[in-house]
């Protein structure tokens, strides 16, 4: 059996990422998902040092997600994701700070039923 390729790892990883989406409430499937394709587009041009640790990054996150979703989706499933500790928030960079903040803001907003309709009793 052949060995894949970089890019095919990074499209395997971005899909997966994709699919554990599913399994998530719909507000949080289309803030993840959004963030997926941002980062994967955003880390295009990364050197390989960058590059590695994207990529393991994202695969924890994975096994992290399909581990917290459990076998039959959310409902059943522990607390989904985890709290930062300051040594994780000491590691970060200005920008992942700043992405962090978005991403609180965002995921902080109330539904707006009349943009997102189809979060209606969710």
């Amino acid at each position: 059996m052949s060995q894949l390729t970089h890019v095919q790892k990074v499209r395997l990883l971005y899909k997966s990422c994709l699919k554990l989406h599913r399994g998530l409430p719909l507000h949080l499937k289309a803030i993840g998902d959004t963030y997926v394709r941002d980062e994967f587009k955003r880390h295009l041009k990364a050197d390989a040092v960058q590059t590695k640790v994207f990529m393991e990054a994202w695969a924890k996150y994975a096994i992290d997600l399909t581990k917290q979703i459990g076998i039959k989706g959310p409902h059943t499933s522990k607390k989904l994701g985890h709290d930062l500790g300051v040594s994780d928030l000491d590691s970060f960079n200005d920008e992942q700070i700043a992405q962090l903040y978005e991403l609180y803001q965002e995921a902080s907003k109330p539904i707006d039923l009349e943009k997102d309709p189809h979060l209606a009793n969710k």
